[in-house]
């Protein structure tokens, strides 16, 4: 089998559009990698300069630990999937699965044989005959990633396979193809925007951001503990709660994160409360999943929020209730600074608004890590931006309250979220 590994690999087109900014990833022998973002983030992109279809600007693109970014695709051992199943309409089932055999020579009883034991496996060898004029998109899908696998690659390449689907299929699929790729023992990259592809499927995801890489771990990691402010908002449904809290240290006693005219106490025996504690006197940002949020009684004692219901949303297994707590909620928009600003630029303007809302301090008076003084971020209007909080809990499914109805919350200390004003987690050795 293949590894696969990236180092610094960078892609501008001749535009000057940058698609991918430095990015580095290893995906091991038999490994189930996943890249997931938005639409536009460069995830495809990485996925055919791996493939040989794209060149990288700059970096290396390595294959076993070979460079491979001058070796022609037909000669790097691997099988892609696309999303639009790419069948010959003019062949059967059976000759689209049985095709890159035959280019490569093989003769014809060992090539039937193998074409029947994958369309076997896949479920569809009883419709060999067919054209896929003929069959279901289920049924072709299935056909592409038949002729992929016959060939017995080194890697699957996965691009957004399963999007043109209905939901019911994809979830069907899903199961198929994770199970059918930890059979082979295949190392495989699979290019989705949906989550739940994501964290079904994947030994490890790998999030993207215009280009850039924002985390990568296992999907309870990447959950769990995500390691920017955009992954927290972009992981979970619904998503995450993100709050603007002002820090105060009451030394060896606990951390008040103080939510508009509420405040919660984070003990000082929590490790994290150290990490915290550096922020005395500044604002940061608080994150909080549903998960994390329990209704209770109005005179629970404790870690408990009160507020108003502002509206519900019934989904039939439960109902989510959007609480106004009197906090100011920061919102992430997903498809962050411009495609078009230089490299160096958009790195710095990641969370740039956010600094003046959270510090009250000019974004050019917030040094980036490196010392080079961050510059022009404000300029980029509606990136991240601040709204009353609506701050979301599950409830049972046809809940006794409505919109107005009071309602208190106990809250999870230990599965808060810390973030702080270039959208970076605060916590002590992370994972």
């Amino acid at each position: 089998m293949t590894t696969v590994a990236l180092k610094d690999v960078t892609k501008v087109f001749r535009d000057g559009t940058l698609a991918v900014d430095k990015v580095n990833l290893d995906v091991e022998d038999g490994e189930f990698m996943v890249l997931l973002g938005p639409s536009g983030c460069g995830k495809s992109t990485v996925l055919r300069m791996v493939a040989g279809l794209e060149d990288p600007t700059s970096g290396a693109v390595m294959l076993d630990g070979e460079l491979a970014n001058d070796l022609p695709p037909r000669d790097r051992k691997i099988a892609m999937v696309f999303q639009d199943f790419a069948l010959y309409p003019h062949m059967t089932v059976g000759d689209n699965i049985a095709f890159p055999l035959k280019l490569a020579g093989l003769e014809p009883e060992p090539r039937d044989e193998r074409v029947t034991d994958v369309a076997s496996a896949l479920g569809i060898g009883d419709v060999l005959g067919r054209k896929p004029s003929q069959l279901s998109g289920g049924q072709r899908q299935r056909v592409a990633m038949g002729r992929a696998i016959v060939r017995r690659p080194g890697v699957f390449l996965m691009d957004e396979p399963l999007s043109n689907l209905d939901s019911g299929l994809r979830a069907e699929l899903r199961a198929e193809i994770s199970g059918l790729t930890r059979e082979l023992g295949v190392t495989t990259i699979y290019v989705t925007h949906d989550q739940a592809e994501a964290l079904t499927m994947a030994d490890r995801v790998a999030i993207m951001r215009k280009g850039v890489l924002q985390d990568v771990g296992t999907p309870t990691q990447v959950y769990g503990r995500p390691a920017t402010l955009y992954v927290a908002a972009f992981l979970g449904s619904p998503r995450m709660n993100l709050l603007e809290a002002s820090v105060y240290v009451h030394l060896d006693r606990y951390v008040t994160l103080t939510l508009g005219e509420q405040a919660l106490h984070l003990p000082w025996d929590d490790i994290r409360s150290r990490a915290v504690a550096h922020y005395h006197g500044e604002r940061i940002v608080v994150g909080m999943r549903a998960e994390a949020l329990t209704p209770v009684a109005p005179d629970a004692q404790g870690a408990v929020l009160h507020g108003r219901i502002r509206y519900l949303e019934h989904h039939g297994h439960e109902s989510l209730a959007f609480l106004d707590v009197g906090a100011t909620a920061i919102v992430v928009d997903e498809m962050g600074a411009r495609a078009d600003a230089p490299a160096t630029q958009r790195g710095r303007r990641r969370f740039g608004q956010v600094v003046q809302r959270l510090t009250g301090r000019a974004a050019e008076e917030v040094a980036a890590p490196t010392g080079v003084t961050r510059t022009s971020v404000l300029n980029d209007p509606g990136r991240h931006h601040r709204r009353p909080a609506e701050l979301a809990v599950r409830l049972a499914p046809y809940p006794g309250v409505s919109a107005g109805h009071p309602l208190a919350v106990s809250v999870r200390m230990d599965a808060l979220h810390f973030f702080d004003e270039r959208g970076d987690r605060i916590d002590v050795g992370w994972r």
